[in-house]
């Protein structure tokens, strides 16, 4: 079984999870735009390929995949995963299963206004979010909302462009900035399919943040739930954390997976204060968070490989041991050349040596 790890970025964390829940049945393929992503240079098999913008981007995954016979295509990209869900059915044409969820749930989750209204229909509290400055002004007036608020893209990724001003004056300034950063940024043409909506203004969270693993199979049936309490952050993503045990967020993760019907890892953030949740935002994907989970004993790299194979997984790789506190740290990485993919030749994915069994049915 060979595996595609897509936009892998810094990820290296996640090659070495796959490579060791293959334990040598298979290969862990990764690609990226750029040839220096970290995680690269750690991965099996590795191919620069067009960016995801890029109108080959699709056509040079499927030749990958098809080429070096891949069975699970493991998206780590918020951008990339509206792209890859309306191929989806172009993927298991060809034997390849992308871990992603269906373009609905992608869309519900990528649109945090959309993520708003779906929490409130399953009767979870959310921030007070308001698309439009006027509204939110209304609920300072009225005290339903208190400074400092929080301004974002609507259509948000890797905490980019987030303000949190302070007074009404930084307000205006945070919006009319953001406005202008949002034109010319990566989630431009996202955000022009609702003009003049593409920020939100949002209650600032109190409490304590904890982050979710909420864990449906590859058929979008729930499975379980991994908790983890968030002590510290860094651009975004988890920097320290400790694993939970809480039947609250246990339940609140089962209700999440349940209704949404996502495939994999849902990234799910909330906050905690006196025994009342709330929940930020929802990330189909594989998050900065599930190291943690991974290292205290659970091992959805191996489930998803068991799905895939049609077998049950073993009941240790779906729980994780609480209490159990880890840090991240960088490290560094010989950046060394790269083969750009060619899409149009099928002898551009080269099988290592030791795996004969795989290259001879290409």
């Amino acid at each position: 079984m060979n595996i595609l790890l897509t936009c892998a970025g810094r990820r290296n964390y996640l090659v070495r999870y796959f490579q060791e829940a293959l334990n040598g049945k298979g290969l862990v393929y990764a690609v990226d735009e750029s040839a220096s992503a970290p995680a690269l240079h750690d991965a099996d098999v590795s191919r620069v390929v067009p960016s995801v913008s890029d109108p080959d981007y699709i056509e040079s995954i499927l030749s990958i995949c098809l080429a070096a016979q891949i069975k699970l295509l493991i998206s780590l990209n918020d951008l990339e995963l509206p792209v890859l869900a309306r191929e989806r059915d172009r993927f298991l044409q060809i034997g390849t299963v992308p871990v992603i969820s269906h373009a609905q749930v992608i869309d519900t989750c990528f649109d945090k206004w959309a993520t708003d209204k779906f929490l409130k229909m399953l009767g979870i509290k959310t921030p007070r979010t308001f698309l439009d400055l006027n509204d939110a002004y209304a609920a300072l007036d009225h005290g339903d909302m208190h400074l400092p608020v929080v301004v974002k893209p609507r259509w948000g990724t890797a905490s980019q462009m987030i303000e949190f001003p302070e007074t009404r004056n930084e307000l205006d300034l945070a919006v009319q900035l953001c406005s202008l950063r949002l034109k010319r940024s990566s989630l431009a043409q996202i955000s022009a399919s609702d003009p003049g909506n593409g920020l939100l203004i949002q209650e600032k969270m109190q409490g304590q943040e904890f982050g979710l693993d909420i864990i449906n199979n590859l058929d979008g049936n729930y499975v379980t739930t991994f908790a983890k309490r968030k002590l510290g952050m860094r651009a975004g993503e988890t920097d320290k954390a400790q694993t939970e045990t809480s039947a609250q967020l246990m339940e609140l993760g089962k209700t999440i997976g349940t209704a949404l019907r996502h495939i994999g890892n849902l990234d799910c953030d909330v906050f905690m204060s006196e025994n009342e949740v709330c929940v930020l935002e929802l990330n189909p994907r594989f998050g900065g968070g599930y190291p943690f989970s991974h290292e205290a004993g659970a091992n959805l790299p191996a489930a998803l490989i068991a799905w895939a194979s049609g077998k049950i997984p073993e009941a240790d790789w779906l729980r994780v041991n609480p209490n159990v506190m880890f840090a991240k740290c960088d490290k560094l990485v010989k950046v060394r050349e790269i083969p750009v993919h060619d899409r149009h030749c099928i002898h551009d994915i080269q099988i290592p040596v030791g795996t004969a069994d795989v290259s001879a049915s290409l």
